[in-house]
């Protein structure tokens, strides 16, 4: 399964390098190509949208779970900006210089909680040491996402250790490629529980929050953006849009808590 997931990977990078490539280099130059972690999804799309607007280029922007989206950067998709909901795979751009180090900085923060459908019969759950959340699923399965490698899903393992849930967790657990693929799971119905970011609950009608993990079981969720290491430059203007007052409103307006100090 690891290795089909490995070849699909490199499959999606070779599509994207190969549709940008058969594009016009003046178009490539009009847009700024955009890697983010899927749960940025509605909040980012309003922020570029509010970028261009304001007489900034195109923003084209490509939504998956963070390690994937480092990994199709790895094997050379074009992205010009990467924005990570996990340190360890901006460390990794890092490392392996995919990244410009000194345009890095920390954007926003974000908050894990359990999700359940709307019309469930669960109520409100108090999440603390030895909460018995395998009890609470019953015969149904958790949906988060993949614990090896989606930064929601490494999240939700950490706490889940923390909390002395996981050994009995484990095996009810329904990985998806990415946050919001959890998230489908809960609202269509076909996971009782889920275990996703505090926005991704915000931005989903279908679903309700039944418990917030505590943030000191878990790593802090920590959003980080950087312009990669061969983005363009008007790809400059776009990182400091990230920084603005005007962005700031919009990111909070989602749910997520601004780290960066607005520049204007």
């Amino acid at each position: 399964m690891l290795e089909i997931r490995r070849l699909s990977a490199a499959f999606t990078a070779a599509i994207l390098v190969a549709t940008v490539a058969t594009q016009p280099t003046a178009a490539q130059q009009q847009s700024i190509l955009v890697f983010a972690a899927a749960s940025m999804k509605n909040a980012l799309d309003d922020v570029n949208a509010a970028f261009t607007k304001g007489g900034g280029d195109k923003v084209v922007a490509s939504y998956a779970a963070s390690s994937a989206l480092m990994k199709q950067i790895e094997q050379g998709a074009p992205a010009d900006v990467f924005l990570s909901a996990d340190i360890d795979w901006m460390d990794y751009g890092a490392k392996h210089n995919l990244i410009k180090n000194d345009t890095r900085f920390d954007l926003l923060g974000n908050r894990l909680v359990l999700i359940a459908p709307k019309d469930s019969a669960i109520g409100q759950v108090n999440i603390g040491p030895g909460f018995d959340l395998a009890a609470l699923a019953g015969s149904g399965r958790i949906a988060v996402g993949d614990v090896r490698a989606v930064p929601a899903g490494l999240y939700a393992k950490a706490a889940l250790e923390k909390l002395g849930s996981w050994a009995a967790v484990e095996p009810k657990l329904a990985m998806a490629e990415s946050v919001r693929g959890a998230l489908v799971l809960v609202s269509r119905g076909e996971a009782p529980l889920g275990i996703v970011y505090e926005t991704d609950a915000k931005i989903e009608p279908a679903v309700k929050i039944v418990g917030t993990f505590p943030a000191d079981s878990h790593p802090p969720i920590v959003y980080l953006v950087a312009l990669t290491a061969a983005a363009k430059p008007e790809a400059v203007p776009y990182l400091a849009f990230l920084r603005t007052r005007q962005a700031k409103t919009i990111f909070e307006g989602y749910g997520f808590n601004v780290l960066v100090k607005p520049a204007n």
